[in-house]
């Protein structure tokens, strides 16, 4: 499945759709920010964390 026209973009993620209107592609990002935003940075691995998180947190719902 091919990401489409991305739906969305926020501090940790984007969502993109794709040609099944009941699938959608989340793409975490490894970027972090503290103090409102006035320190930003990467860290390396943070979104293959974050995706097995939701992954493991949406399989107990």
């Amino acid at each position: 499945m091919e990401k489409q026209n991305q739906l969305y973009e926020g501090k940790a993620k984007k969502v993109f759709e794709t040609e099944n209107p009941d699938v959608l592609i989340v793409s975490y990002k490894d970027d972090a920010t503290a103090f409102n935003g006035l320190k930003k940075g990467t860290i390396l691995g943070k979104g293959a964390i974050n995706n097995r998180v939701t992954n493991h947190l949406m399989r107990m719902l």
